[in-house]
């Protein structure tokens, strides 16, 4: 059915490409040493200056290098490896939905094909080993699944879509908003994050009709008002971490045989912020000592140690030197954190202390809308 342009445009505007309202995989992968720097993409927005994916390296001393143009794409916003790392692929946050794939070459990505999302206005993507694709659809408020050919990295057509239904209390959840996909590591099935039911949806992928099946535990409410957006499986306590976008939130939830549950909440702000703020990312360290989130408005990256019972005590929050901090990653070594700071326009680079989870300033380079970082 055809919207009134005016209400499309109003989808548009509050969509997760909007500054104001988001992997890379689900866990930060084993440390590595990389004495030669650690090169990486950036997904942005292609509104203004940028011209789609780029590609930059980051210093064994955390300096950074000037990004350079790997292939244009229009509106490649969130990015994600296959298994071999070897087929890159990236969402076009349009309204009509769709994701490319693109073979490695050195410095340049080759196009291999593209296919539709099911949705639009997709804003981010996962790929697990068998090869499955995963991607949420934020105006679609749905999850649309496909699967990538290992042989020469094309994509498949649309296999299946897992539409949401329902609502939230507050802005922007008159209706679904699917905001992210998760597998979850020990395979037993999928999350998704909807910021517009206010839920956690769960699935699992019928491998053998390649199709979208609801799994027991269907849906988990999160407080009301929260808007869940990106999610991180503990290394170790077994605990999920959800970032609620709206109320700027982290939520640990515990799973006891597949029943999930909320257990408590912790803010992402220093006590007594009340200005405009929106949480956008997460991450947790490799050893699981700390979690890091980024905020909009307050244009910081949250600090917080996990202690023992699986809660979290907010250490300090980092400003980022930029506006609308929106993905960040920690490097594959541990030592740094990168920032992509969307309409600052630039990335940012952080020195890490492994022992109390700070973070130092180190350098800073200009980047075209930058909003997503994956690290190759």
């Amino acid at each position: 059915m055809k919207a009134p342009l005016f209400a499309l445009s109003l989808i548009f505007f509050f969509s997760c490409k909007n500054t104001e309202t988001k992997t890379e995989s689900v866990m930060t992968e084993t440390p590595q040493e990389h004495s030669e720097g650690m090169p990486f993409y950036i997904g942005t927005y292609t509104n203004g200056d940028s011209k789609g994916i780029y590609k930059a390296v980051l210093n064994a001393d955390g300096s950074l290098t000037e990004p350079v143009l790997a292939v244009e794409s229009e509106n490649p916003s969130f990015l994600a490896f296959s298994k071999n790392k070897d087929i890159l692929l990236a969402v076009n946050e349009n309204e009509n939905g769709s994701i490319e794939s693109f073979q490695v070459d050195g410095d340049q990505l080759l196009r291999v094909n593209q296919s539709p999302t099911g949705g639009a206005h997709p804003c981010f993507v996962a790929v697990n080993d068998e090869e499955y694709v995963l991607v949420a659809n934020y105006t679609g408020g749905n999850i649309g699944l496909l699967k990538l050919d290992p042989k020469d990295g094309s994509l498949s057509e649309l296999l299946d879509v897992e539409q949401h239904e329902g609502k939230g209390t507050t802005d922007r959840q008159e209706g679904p908003h699917a905001h992210s996909a998760w597998f979850i590591p020990d395979g037993s099935g999928i999350i998704s994050a909807d910021l517009g039911t206010n839920q956690l949806w769960f699935s699992k992928i019928n491998t053998e009709t390649n199709k979208l099946e609801p799994a027991t535990t269907q849906k988990l409410g999160l407080p009301e008002g929260a808007g869940p957006r990106h999610l991180v499986f503990h290394p170790d306590n077994g605990f999920i971490y959800v970032l609620n976008e709206l109320d700027n939130t982290i939520s640990q939830i515990e799973n006891k045989d597949g029943n999930y549950s909320v257990l408590r909440s912790f803010s992402i702000l220093p006590e007594g912020f009340a200005e405009y703020s929106k949480a956008a990312d997460i991450h947790a360290s490799a050893d699981g000592k700390f979690i890091y989130a980024s905020n909009r408005g307050h244009n910081s990256i949250a600090i917080l140690e996990v202690l023992e019972d699986g809660s979290l005590k907010l250490v300090a929050n980092e400003p980022t030197k930029g506006k609308d901090p929106r993905n960040f990653q920690i490097s594959p070594d541990e030592n740094f954190i990168l920032v992509a700071n969307q309409n600052g326009n630039n990335l940012v680079s952080y020195k890490r202390d492994t022992t109390t989870g700070l973070m130092t300033f180190v350098a800073e380079v200009v980047a075209p809308a930058p909003v997503c970082i994956l690290f190759e």
